[in-house]
């Protein structure tokens, strides 16, 4: 039975707090809701989640955590005992959440030593529909992770939290590189690439549409800041892009239109990444060479089963 209903939020620690959120809250749409000396919540003005991004000061770049939500607390309970059944290390048991929104949560450690969370009850953020031409994030539409054996990723987050496969991209030099997650008909939430190291891959940003895709990544351009690739439109989740870089080096992702999948009848697709047409189907983005590819392996993670401080 799954249990995860939708990823909440992704929190990032960065050593340079007042750049990060200046980049976040400024060129990249997002909206401070909630902060103190070094540590800011960013919402998205179209979704109900009281926040998507959490931004912490640190000596040291990292990936905080990733959070799901859960329909009920009798479900986070659930799913707790699940994990210690199952061998998976927790690091805190379910409880009162002490953040924007309160609500029940806990957090683990999954199969890379990366911290997940997974919460109910945690009371929905007044939003409002983005309108025509407005170019700010909706709402958080995925995370891709770096994985060693994105295989064994997949396998682990299949039995322990219920995702299933949608598609997977395969080189034919270095075998299956990819694998697309999902919790929903969303085509994917969560999504494993090969890499070097466990680091975060992306973290994509759905925008009201394609006008609006375009027009919030000509901003981030003109604010100077890098586009890795893009923009395009991948085979797999039939999703637009552009990729940039944030300050500190993360790559983040705008993205619109992703592939609403009929889960009884879907039936995951392995495409090869030498076709061009299937890691952009318009052509306009430029060739994924490695060059391209190696920006997203980001820096060697420190937190790996290290919890973060809160």
């Amino acid at each position: 039975m799954r249990l995860l209903t939708h990823l909440r939020h992704v929190d990032l620690a960065v050593p340079d707090h007042d750049k990060q959120l200046d980049f976040y809250a400024g060129v990249w749409g997002l909206t401070k809701v909630a902060g103190d000396s070094g540590i800011s919540f960013l919402a998205a003005e179209g979704s109900p989640e009281q926040y998507v991004v959490r931004l912490r000061a640190a000596a040291e770049k990292r990936l905080d955590l990733i959070s799901y939500g859960a329909a009920t607390p009798a479900d986070v309970d659930t799913l707790a005992e699940r994990l210690l059944a199952g061998g998976v290390p927790l690091i805190s048991r379910p409880g009162k959440a002490d953040t924007p929104g309160g609500g029940y949560a806990f957090r683990f450690f999954d199969v890379d030593g990366r911290t997940i969370e997974v919460s109910a009850d945690v009371a929905a953020r007044r939003h409002r529909r983005i309108e025509e031409r407005e170019a700010i994030p909706v709402r958080l539409s995925h995370v891709v992770l770096n994985s060693t054996d994105p295989g064994r990723t997949r396998r682990w987050y299949e039995r322990h939290l219920g995702f299933a496969l949608s598609d997977t991209l395969r080189s034919p030099h270095l075998g299956e590189i990819m694998h697309f997650m999902r919790i929903s008909g969303q085509h994917h939430s969560m999504g494993f690439a090969r890499g070097p190291h466990t680091s975060l891959h992306h973290v994509s940003f759905e925008m009201r549409g394609l006008d609006e895709c375009m027009r919030g990544s000509g901003r981030v351009m003109r604010a100077g800041f890098r586009k890795i690739w893009g923009p395009g439109r991948h085979l797999a989740g039939d999703n637009a892009f552009t990729y940039f870089h944030d300050p500190h080096g993360n790559v983040v992702e705008y993205t619109t239109e992703m592939e609403e999948l009929d889960e009884d009848t879907w039936h995951p697709h392995v495409y090869d990444v030498s076709k061009p047409e299937v890691t952009d189907q318009w052509g306009t983005a430029g060739v994924l060479n490695e060059l391209v590819a190696e920006e997203s392996f980001n820096d060697v993670d420190p937190g790996v089963f290290v919890a973060p401080p809160v």
